[in-house]
């Protein structure tokens, strides 16, 4: 079965407001569900690639010191 997460998760937020984002990555994160993952990836990729090279470089400090603990 080839199924677009993609174009499902982008469809699903489509004129989604920064609260109902946050609000749609809280749950899914709370849920502790390993089928939301790929709708977080979807969410990442959108962020990196709109983000700049600062909000890059702090992104990866931010995810490098919770891998670090």
């Amino acid at each position: 079965m080839n199924f677009n997460i993609r174009g499902a998760v982008l469809h699903n937020i489509t004129g989604n407001k920064s609260d109902q984002l946050e609000a749609t990555i809280v749950d899914a994160i709370q849920s502790g569900e390993e089928k939301v993952l790929p709708g977080l990836g979807v969410l990442l990729e959108l962020f990196w690639k709109n983000a700049s090279e600062e909000q890059k470089h702090e992104l990866l400090a931010v995810i490098e010191g919770g891998i670090q603990g």
